[in-house]
């Protein structure tokens, strides 16, 4: 049995000798009892043609219709050097997929009434406050902040010259070799993008509300993310932290004619920007933990926790809480994954189906990460879509991430 399966089962409840935490899951993505052949073929065919043709080196897809795991593959390569296989068991960099955990561990904050969505970010932390470029300094909520609209931005979406970059601010992916106390005060150094609350732009903002978490906890914003979502969830291998190195993918960038392996310190071109990658992020436990790229886990992790979400929170949130967090908050016309997409908390909001041109139901969520991931959830149709790959950027936007929605939904 691979061993993300265990809390896949133990949600189902079915016997399994393991921490009994997990026996009071109540989400249940249990196999399906008569495999999908045409779904395979379809898919198999879409991971061969993007590993043949260099876009990936390596990858796990896990989909799940009605609670049922119809699909399921590992891929090509962890490390093409090593020539070691990909598996299932593989422990993946989320980078950004660490938004929707972090977003969710909020939330149960917000449910206790430690956090209140509406309050100034100076309710929590007194000496964040950036100004708008003519010196003022504006009010900046914790839901602007979890919606991103709080008019941060990112330093991997400026150019050098921009006062992330000269500050040193982290995006949380790097070797920052600073605490998470000092990389929200570098944030607040710099002038803001927009007006807070003016629009959608997508931010450091997680990071600063990990900073919030630990100090309306008093506890670091592992532990909280721990205790609210991971560990409720039997998630045994998703943390900060890599604990089993040798589980890690290699990471790898796209590349002619074939990708190359990303090092420590490395800028990645992205666009007319770059991403300034350190995969030797994930074995150190100094760095600060940045709550939107910082953790790690497998793909059968975040099919759990995505499938808690669809049906409704399970252990770890209100059906309420849920119906807010999967609302589009900002509005249609933001585009946050193109044309018919808003945003909520901790993800992509699909509010018009045609003008995005996608076969995904209304109110589908979805996001990635830099390190080459790529999921959505739809609820009219009950799917759930995992794609972690070890390829940036094409495992998070390239050619692979349309064909496999296309061969999921027979388009």
């Amino acid at each position: 049995m691979r061993p993300w399966m265990k809390p896949l089962i133990l949600a189902a409840g079915l016997a399994f000798a393991a921490p009994t935490f997990a026996l009071a899951a109540p989400q249940a993505v249990a196999l399906a009892e008569a495999p999908d052949k045409a779904l395979a073929a379809r898919i198999d065919a879409v991971l061969d043609r993007a590993i043949a043709e260099q876009r990936l080196v390596g990858v796990v897809v896990l989909v799940a219709r009605d609670g049922q795991l119809v699909y399921h593959r590992a891929a090509g390569l962890s490390d093409r050097e090593a020539s070691q296989p990909m598996t299932e068991e593989a422990v993946f960099r989320f980078s950004s997929v660490t938004k929707p955990f972090v977003s969710a561990a909020l939330m149960r904050l917000v449910e206790q009434g430690k956090i209140k969505l509406d309050a100034p970010v100076t309710a929590y932390l007194p000496d964040f406050k950036p100004k708008l470029p003519d010196g003022t300094t504006p009010v900046i909520t914790i839901r602007q902040l979890l919606t991103h609209t709080a008019g941060l931005t990112y330093g991997l979406a400026e150019g050098p010259s921009h006062p992330y970059h000269t500050l040193g601010v982290s995006d949380g992916i790097d070797l920052s070799g600073i605490s998470l106390d000092e990389n929200v005060r570098r944030i607040s150094q710099a002038p803001l993008a927009v007006a807070p609350g003016s629009r959608w732009r997508y931010s450091v903002a997680l990071d600063v509300l990990g900073d919030v978490i630990e100090k309306a906890t008093g506890k670091p914003l592992p532990q909280v993310v721990a205790e609210t979502v991971t560990t409720p969830l039997g998630l045994e291998d998703t943390s900060f932290v890599a604990e089993d190195p040798e589980r890690l993918a290699t990471p790898y960038a796209n590349a002619q004619p074939a990708p190359t392996r990303i090092r420590d310190n490395q800028d990645v071109p992205i666009g007319p920007t770059f991403v300034h990658f350190a995969p030797s992020r994930a074995l150190h436990a100094e760095e600060f933990p940045s709550g939107g790229a910082g953790m790690v886990g497998s793909a059968g992790d975040v099919l759990t926790f995505l499938e808690t979400i669809r049906k409704g929170g399970g252990a770890v949130l209100k059906p309420a809480t849920i119906a807010e967090m999967t609302k589009d908050q900002v509005g249609v016309q933001a585009g946050t994954q193109g044309p018919g997409w808003g945003f909520g908390y901790g993800w992509a909001v699909l509010d018009d189906p045609a003008v995005a041109n996608t076969p995904q139901g209304v109110g589908t969520l979805a996001w990635g990460g830099v390190y080459g991931h790529n999921w959505f959830v739809d609820p009219v149709n009950r799917l759930t879509v995992v794609l972690m790959s070890n390829t940036a950027f094409e495992g998070m936007n390239g050619r692979v991430t349309w064909e496999l929605r296309n061969a999921v939904y027979a388009r």
